[in-house]
């Protein structure tokens, strides 16, 4: 029962708010089948399959608000449910910031389903790790990976005639390989919609060329070097970038996007002017829900930097209302235009530089310059004359994305990344002067 039909979903919710004897009232069901297969040292240790199925029942009175949730759909259980949330609402205190529900909204069709993936069985599951496994044994090296496919919905409703249906599918693999004496590490990733185009053992493959290559590391003195950044690197900054993207905190001089003097700084060229981020939830590259979170505004594409120049920022309905502004929904993906070229391009034309696998372990150390400190991972190595010369221990870094993307010197082609709030599409970047600042003995 995880994925009810357009018409099955409807069908619970309009019964659900019929019920309702708030001023105003708004449902959200939400399903989903997950099936998972965990590895370690070259041994599965767990699978198994997930159904979840819930139903969130939001009540209004004034700028009250109560919600209530419940994973039974009988009569007396819907009922149940919204006298529930009734009662919460009314014991609760105003909320300043409330604002009236939606009327009906015109959401985006997005084809974000894959039969594919709806289908997978546990044999599939088990032939995956088994790929990355045996791929693993043949080089002498130590695997460790997790695969977790979906097939999910949502939809939502409200008592002002709002209504939305969305299924989605969804495939993510993460491999560790480490070489039997501890010293090389390497580290791969695929997230896709549809499992046909997921390969295991091709995944695995570079994970382990980069264990291999990465024993003996030597120790090089930190400093600001050039950089060459592969996707899920640069989506680790980028990320908290994004996360950071806010009128609220910028008008109010808690972002670095605040002006001085008040307001924000929409309109400016922040970044190189080759750097564009944008949204769309119809990408069919990375699709998604097309409505936000919160308050289930409609998603749609919208630019948030282009040509450097900061375009958009979100912006609730509330802080609209007060910065005589328009509401923008945080986004749900994200698209990073890129070049190209290849990273091994990107090596080829550097004299001189690093190569980054991963970015972990990020923190935020100063919310107005978006300065962020963190640690290279599972790969690190030096490149001279367009080569990778040989490994080198991992670094902390202390680096601003802000920074990062108005150094940029060539830009690789995009992929398909796993990111905080939703899939991306992440190019491979070559950066000057990217500030390490210590040495880390971790591989």
């Amino acid at each position: 029962m995880a994925i009810l039909s357009r018409s099955e979903a409807k069908q619970i919710l309009d019964k659900v708010l019929k019920y309702s004897k708030a001023e105003g009232a708004s449902a959200q069901l939400t399903g989903a089948e997950t099936g998972n297969i965990r590895y370690a040292r070259n041994s599965v240790s767990t699978s198994g399959i997930v159904n979840d199925i819930e139903l969130a029942v939001e009540a209004r009175f004034g700028k009250k608000s109560g919600i209530a949730t419940i994973n039974e759909f009988s009569d007396a259980s819907l009922e149940k449910v919204m006298r529930r949330a009734e009662e919460l609402a009314k014991l609760s205190p105003d909320n300043p910031e409330s604002m009236p529900l939606l009327g009906e909204q015109k959401y985006l069709a997005v084809d974000g389903f894959s039969k594919v993936t709806a289908n997978i069985t546990p044999d599939q599951r088990a032939k995956a790790a088994a790929d990355s496994i045996m791929a693993a044994k043949k080089k002498d090296v130590v695997a460790a990976g997790y695969l977790e496919d979906a097939r999910s919905f949502a939809a939502v409703a409200n008592t002002n005639g709002l209504f939305g249906y969305h299924a989605s599918t969804s495939a993510n693999f993460t491999v560790t390989m480490r070489t039997e004496n501890g010293l090389g590490s390497g580290w791969a990733q695929a997230d896709v919609t549809d499992f046909g185009n997921m390969n295991t053992a091709s995944s695995s493959g570079i994970a382990i060329d980069k264990a291999v290559l990465s024993q003996e590391a030597r120790a090089l003195e930190p400093g600001k070097y050039t950089v060459i950044m592969e996707p899920s690197a640069v989506s680790g900054l980028v990320a908290f970038m994004m996360g950071s993207l806010d009128a609220r905190s910028a008008d109010e001089g808690r972002s670095f996007l605040s002006k001085k003097g008040g307001g924000n700084r929409i309109g400016e060229k922040m970044f190189d002017k080759r750097v564009h981020l944008y949204s769309d939830p119809s990408n069919t590259d990375v699709p998604v829900q097309p409505w936000s979170d919160d308050d289930y505004m409609a998603l749609e594409r919208i630019d948030w930097v282009k040509d450097g120049v900061v375009k958009n920022l979100p912006c609730t309905r509330y802080w609209a209302t007060q910065s005589k502004g328009t509401a923008i929904p945080a986004p749900n993906n994200l698209i990073m235009v890129g070049g190209d070229k290849s990273t091994e391009e990107l090596i080829k034309n550097t004299r001189r530089g690093v190569l980054v696998t991963r970015t972990w372990y990020i923190r935020m150390v100063d919310p107005q310059s978006l300065l962020l400190t963190g640690l290279t991972r599972d790969g690190t190595f030096f490149i001279e004359n367009g080569k990778i010369k040989y490994p080198i221990k991992n670094f902390r870094f202390n680096e601003s994305p802000v920074i990062m993307l108005n150094n940029i010197e060539d830009m690789g082609r995009p992929e398909r990344v796993s990111m905080w709030g939703g899939p991306a599409m992440i190019p491979a970047l070559k950066v000057r002067d990217f500030t390490f600042s210590s040495l880390s003995d971790a591989v």
